[in-house]
C-alpha cells in the first residue's frame, strides 16, 4: 500500500481504566507487524499536564523516558518493547500539550485571524499530530490508544477526533473498545456483559460506534456472552475478541490471534492479510511456561502505594527488563518489594537480603526512605550479593562508598542535604537557574546520551562495543572534584560521557564482587523482549550463579 495513505486504529477502554487498553493497543501493532505492515502507535492523556514529567509514580505509575527526552506514559515503554521500535514525541500527546500548541499558533497569528474555538480546532490539532506521527514514522497503520474511559467528559474532544477523522477518511479508520466483562458468581465465571453495554452507548453518544470489542475478563469469553453483546451493541458476533487473564503480557498477540483478530481489522480497513509470523513470540510463550526454577529479585523502593496496582506500574520497566534477562537463562523471575523505610526503622531486618539471589535500588527522588537504601547497598556490598542501581541507586552507592570505604563519614547528595561537607554527587550547574526559579518541567538531563566504555571492565565486556547511549532522567551526578579519589579506593567509573565529565557507570571488579554496578542512566528503558539490556542479563546471570551456590 502507499505510505502516503497510512490506516488509522483507535483504541478506546469502557468500563473502568486499567483494564490493559496499552498493552491491547501494543499487541495490535505487534500483530499487524507480524502480516508485513510498517505500523506505529500514538498515546493520548486526557490530562492537562504538558507531559508526564512531574507527576508522581504513585499517581500516574512509571514515567517513560524516549531517546528524544520526551516524559510520556508507560504505555509508550509496551509499545516500544512489543513493536521493537524506538518512538519520538511525536506519538504521545496530552490535552495540555495539544490546547498549549493550539494558543501558540493563535498567538503567532497562525490561524490568520480567524476566530479559535475548541471544536473544531482542538479535534483538528489532535488529528494533525497523528497524521504527523504516521508520516514520520512512515507507518501504513497507526494505532491510537486514548487514556481513560469512554465516559469521561474530559475525553470528548479527543472521541470528537476520532468521529471527524472517521467522515475524512472513510474505510481508513477502525474504532476498537476494550472493555471489562465482571464475574459476580463465586468462581469468577459468570461473566456480566452490562457494562459493556452501557459503555458502547456512551461511544453512541459521542456519534461513534465500535467496529470490535475486546472483551477483557478473568476467564475466557463464551459464545452466549457473544451473542448477548453482539445483539446489544450491533457488533458482529467475529468481531467481539476474548481477552482472559495470562500468564504473562507477551502471550496476548497470540491470544488474540485465536479469535482471528488481524484478519478481522485487515479486513476492515480494506488490506490484503499477509502471512502471518509469530513464532518468536510464540517461542517466547513456550519459554516463559517452561521456566519453573526461579531467580529471586529484591527491589528496595518507596513508589509502593497500598498495592500491587500502584506498586507494579511505578516500576513496570524495571520489571520487564528483569524478565527480558531471566528468560535467557530460563528462570522464573520472583520479585520482591523491600520499603526502604523499614531497613532506617529496623536496621536488623537487612538481614532479610541474603535470602535474595540479587538487590535492584531503582531510580526515584527526595529524601524519603534513602538512609534505608544506604544500607541496603552497604550490606549488598559486604555480603557479596549482587547489586544493580538504576539513577538513584547508582548515586546512593557512591554515597555509600564515599562514607564507608573513603571514611567521609557525612558524605551525601545534595539532593537530600544541600549543606554537606561532601558532596559527593551534586547538581549540575546548568540545573541550578532551573532550580532557583522553581522551573521543573522537562529541565532534567533527558533523553539519549552517548557514553564511552573502559576495556576490559564489566561494564564493556557486557555490551561487547566501546561506545553506548542510553536514556537519562535525572538532575545530580557524580562530583568530578571525588572521583580519582573514589577509583583509588576500588570503585571504577566504567562508563564516562564523552568530554570526561560525567559518570555515567559505577563498578566494582568482579575480582572483590560477583556484581556490583550502577548507573546514571536508565537502561531498563531500552530492553526489549528479544533484545534484553546487557547489563540486566550480567545482573540475571550473577543472581543466578549466586542461587547456585548458597
Amino acid at each position: 500500500m502507499s505510505k502516503a495513505s497510512p490506516k488509522y486504529i483507535f483504541v478506546v477502554g469502557g468500563v473502568m481504566s486499567g483494564v490493559g487498553k496499552g498493552v491491547a493497543s501494543a499487541s495490535i501493532g505487534k500483530i499487524l507487524q507480524s502480516r508485513g505492515f510498517e505500523t506505529t502507535a500514538v498515546k493520548i492523556d486526557p490530562y492537562v499536564n504538558v507531559d508526564a514529567g512531574t507527576m508522581n509514580p504513585t499517581e500516574h505509575g512509571e514515567v517513560f523516558v524516549l531517546d528524544d527526552g520526551t516524559e510520556c506514559d508507560q504505555d509508550m515503554g509496551n509499545y516500544e518493547r512489543f513493536l521493537d521500535r524506538d518512538l519520538t514525541g511525536a506519538n504521545y500527546m496530552t490535552t495540555g500539550s495539544v490546547y498549549l500548541s493550539v494558543i501558540q499558533r493563535e498567538r503567532n497569528l497562525e490561524y490568520k485571524g480567524r476566530q479559535v474555538e475548541v471544536v473544531p480546532h482542538i479535534p483538528l490539532e489532535v488529528i494533525s499530530r497523528i497524521e504527523r506521527a504516521a508520516w514520520k514514522a512512515k507507518a501504513d497503520i497507526v494505532i491510537t490508544e486514548i487514556g481513560g474511559t469512554v465516559g469521561e467528559y474530559q475525553n470528548i474532544l479527543f472521541l470528537e477526533a476520532v468521529r471527524m477523522l472517521k467522515i475524512k477518511k472513510p474505510g481508513d479508520a477502525l474504532l476498537i473498545l476494550v472493555s471489562f466483562l465482571p464475574a459476580m458468581a463465586a468462581g469468577g465465571t459468570e461473566l456480566k456483559s452490562k457494562p459493556t453495554q452501557y459503555a458502547v452507548r456512551s461511544l453512541n453518544s459521542a456519534g461513534l460506534q465500535p467496529d470490535i470489542v475486546i472483551a477483557r475478563a478473568n476467564v475466557a469469553i463464551d459464545q452466549k456472552r457473544k451473542q448477548t453483546i453482539s445483539l446489544n451493541c450491533s457488533v458482529n458476533e467475529r468481531d467481539i475478541i476474548s481477552a482472559p487473564n495470562v500468564e504473562s503480557i507477551y502471550e496476548v498477540p497470540i491470544n488474540f490471534e485465536k479469535d482471528a483478530l488481524g484478519e478481522r481489522i485487515l479486513g476492515k480497513l480494506g488490506l490484503k492479510p499477509g502471512v502471518r509470523d509469530l513464532r518468536d513470540w510464540r517461542k517466547l510463550s513456550e519459554t516463559i511456561k517452561r521456566s519453573k526454577e526461579t531467580v529471586r529479585i529484591g527491589i528496595v523502593g518507596k513508589y509502593f502505594g497500598t498495592g500491587d496496582f500502584v506498586l507494579v506500574d511505578s516500576y513496570i520497566s524495571v520489571l520487564e527488563a528483569i524478565k527480558h534477562a531471566a528468560y535467557v537463562f530460563k528462570r522464573k523471575p520472583a520479585i520482591e518489594w523491600l520499603d526502604a523505610e523499614e531497613y532506617e526503622k529496623n536496621p536488623k531486618k537487612l538481614q532479610e537480603l541474603s535470602k535474595y539471589d540479587g538487590i535492584i535500588v531503582p531510580g526515584g527522588f527526595g529524601s524519603r526512605g534513602v538512609e534505608g537504601k544506604i544500607a541496603a547497598i552497604r550490606f549488598c556490598r559486604e555480603k557479596k550479593i549482587p547489586y544493580f542501581g538504576l539513577c538513584y541507586g547508582m548515586q546512593l552507592a557512591v554515597v555509600e562508598f564515599a562514607r564507608d570505604v573513603l571514611g567521609l563519614k557525612k558524605a551525601n547528595t545534595t539532593e537530600i542535604n544541600p549543606k554537606t561537607p561532601d558532596p559527593v554527587i551534586d547538581i549540575m550547574p546548568e540545573q541550578k537557574k532551573n532550580m532557583a526559579e522553581k522551573n521543573y518541567g522537562a529541565t532534567m538531563r533527558l533523553g539519549a546520551y552517548p557514553a564511552m566504555l573502559k576495556k576490559d571492565t564489566v561494564a564493556e565486556k557486557a555490551y561487547g562495543t566501546s561506545r553506548i547511549s542510553e536514556r537519562h532522567r535525572h538532575r545530580y551526578e557524580v562530583n568530578p572534584k571525588y572521583t580519582e579519589r573514589l577509583e583509588k579506593k576500588g570503585m571504577a567509573f566504567s562508563g564516562i560521557s564523552p568530554d570526561r565529565r560525567l559518570m555515567e557507570i559505577m563498578e566494582l571488579s568482579r575480582s572483590v564482587h560477583p556484581f556490583f554496578l550502577g548507573t546514571q542512566f536508565h537502561p531498563e528503558l531500552k530492553s526489549r523482549p528479544f533484545r534484553p539490556h546487557p547489563l540486566f542479563v550480567e545482573f540475571v546471570k550473577a543472581a543466578v550463579a549466586r542461587k547456585g551456590i548458597k
